[in-house]
C-alpha cells in the first residue's frame, strides 16, 4: 500500500518554516505573473489536489539510484526538452515510453546491469531562459518559459504569464502518469514484446541492428522458458518521472508531508533536478530542495569548481545518504576530459557517493543557419565516451545518461 502524502497531515511547524525559508532567498528564473490574486488561487488549488507520486515510490527510486552509484545499475533518463500540453496525447506518450524501453533493453543486454528507467516527463513544462523578454520586429513580449507559464506563439495573449497554466500542468501530468503506469504495468513493457516496440521505424537505419538484438533476446528467453524459468518479472517494469525543479509556485504547493515519517516530499515527481542556472549555494532552489526527501540531481557545467561540488554535497547530502544526490555533468565534448576529472576527484574524501550521470546534449548546442538549435551526433557521442573515460581513469562508476529524445521516427 502506498504511503499517503497529504496536506491534511499535521506537520511540525519547524518543518513548514524550513520549507518556506526559500522565500527570503534570491530565486532565479521565476516568471512575473500577470496577477498575484490568480497566482494565489492556483497555488491554493494545487495544494489540495492529490499527489502525483507517492513517498514509497520515491524511496524505492532512492534505493535504485544508490545501486547505480555503486556500479550495480545504470540510469537511463530521457524525454522532451520541455513537454507541451498539445503533445500529451496517448500516441506521443506511448512512443516516448517505447523509445526509452528500446534504449533500456539495448543497455541492459549489452551491460548485464539493471537499467533504471526515468522519463523527463509528467512535469517538464518549464524552461529556464537567458532573458525575460523576446523582441521580434520591434515588438517585445515575455520570453516563452514553457507551457506551465505561457504559450509558444509570439502574441501578447499567448505570452501572458498565466498562473492558471500551473493547474493545467498538474492535470496534464496526471493524465501522462496514468498512461505511463498503464503502459509499464499492463503488458506493453513485456520483454517478450521487443519486436513490437520497433514497428513503424522501418526506414530508420538503426532498425536492422535493433532487430538483430531483439532476435538474440528472443532466443535467450525461449531457452530459459524451455528450462522452466518463471517470467512474471518480465511483464512489467518500474518507471519513474522527473523534471527540473524550476517553479516554486508549482513544486511548493505539491509538497506533502509523509503520513508515516512526518517528512516532506515533492509529489510532483519522483526525481527533481536543479539546473546549471539555479544551483547557487545561497539561492532559493538549493535551499528548498535540501529540505525534501526526494533524490535530487544537480547539473554541473564546465565552469563548475571543485569547491562548488564539495559545498553542494554539504548542503544537499549532509548525511551522505546513498541515492540522495546525483551529479549530472554537461561539459561539452571539447571540455569533459579536461574539466570533469577535477570534480570527480573533489568528491573523494568527502564521504559522499553521488551518482554520476552525463547529459551530452546541453553542452554541445549549435545554431544552424536557419536559426534552429541542434547538436551534432558525433559531439554527443564523444562526450559520452569522454564521460566513461574519465570515470575509468578515476576508478569511479559512470552511472547513467540524461538525454533529450523524441518518440517520433
Amino acid at each position: 500500500m502506498a504511503r499517503v502524502t497529504e496536506p491534511s497531515v499535521v506537520a511540525d511547524p519547524k518543518v513548514i518554516a524550513g520549507l518556506d525559508a526559500y522565500q527570503a532567498l534570491p530565486a532565479a528564473q521565476q516568471p512575473t505573473w500577470y496577477s498575484q490574486e490568480a497566482l494565489e488561487l492556483s497555488r491554493k488549488e494545487l495544494s489540495v489536489l492529490p499527489p502525483l507520486v507517492f513517498a514509497g515510490e520515491v524511496d524505492r527510486l532512492r534505493d535504485r539510484l544508490a545501486q547505480a552509484a555503486s556500479g550495480n545499475a545504470f540510469l537511463l533518463q530521457g524525454g522532451d526538452c520541455a513537454e507541451t500540453f498539445a503533445d500529451a496525447t496517448a500516441d506521443r506518450i506511448r512512443n516516448r515510453v517505447k523509445t526509452l524501453l528500446q534504449m533500456s533493453v539495448v543497455l541492459m543486454y549489452g551491460s548485464s546491469l539493471p537499467v533504471i528507467k526515468m522519463g523527463r516527463m509528467a512535469g517538464q513544462f518549464a524552461k529556464p531562459r537567458s532573458n525575460n523578454d523576446e523582441t521580434r520586429n520591434g515588438v517585445t513580449l515575455p520570453a516563452y518559459r514553457g507551457d506551465a507559464v505561457n504559450g509558444y506563439d509570439f502574441t501578447a495573449e499567448s505570452r501572458l504569464n498565466d498562473p492558471k497554466r500551473l493547474v493545467q500542468a498538474y492535470h496534464t501530468s496526471a493524465s501522462t502518469l496514468n498512461l505511463v503506469r498503464a503502459f509499464t504495468t499492463g503488458g506493453f513493457a513485456d520483454l517478450r514484446s521487443v519486436h513490437d516496440w520497433n514497428k513503424g521505424f522501418t526506414d530508420n537505419p538503426a532498425n536492422a541492428r535493433y532487430e538483430s538484438l531483439a532476435k538474440e533476446i528472443d532466443r535467450a528467453i525461449s531457452f530459459m522458458e524451455s528450462a522452466g524459468v518463471n517470467f512474471d518479472g518480465l511483464s512489467s517494469t518500474e518507471f519513474y518521472v522527473s523534471h527540473e525543479g524550476l517553479l516554486f509556485d508549482y513544486d511548493r504547493p505539491l509538497t506533502r508531508i509523509d503520513s508515516r515519517t512526518g517528512t516532506p516530499y515533492v509529489t510532483s515527481g519522483h526525481f527533481i533536478w536543479i539546473g546549471e542556472r539555479t544551483r547557487q549555494l545561497d539561492g532559493a532552489h538549493v535551499d528548498f530542495l535540501s529540505r525534501v526527501r526526494n533524490p535530487i540531481g544537480v547539473k554541473l557545467g564546465p565552469t563548475t569548481q571543485p569547491q562548488d561540488v564539495r559545498d553542494l554535497i554539504e548542503k544537499l547530502d549532509p548525511e551522505r545518504e546513498p541515492g540522495r544526490l546525483t551529479f549530472i555533468t554537461r561539459m561539452g565534448a571539447g571540455k569533459i576530459r579536461e574539466e570533469m576529472p577535477k570534480l570527480v576527484e573533489a568528491v573523494k574524501g568527502t564521504g559522499a557517493n553521488p551518482l554520476w550521470i552525463t547529459d551530452p546534449m546541453h553542452g554541445n548546442g549549435i545554431t544552424t543557419k536557419n536559426g534552429y538549435k541542434s547538436r551534432r551526433f558525433d559531439d554527443v557521442m564523444d562526450e559520452v565516451r569522454g564521460f566513461f573515460e574519465v570515470h575509468k581513469a578515476a576508478g569511479t562508476f559512470p552511472g547513467g545518461i540524461h538525454i533529450e529524445l523524441t518518440g517520433d521516427d
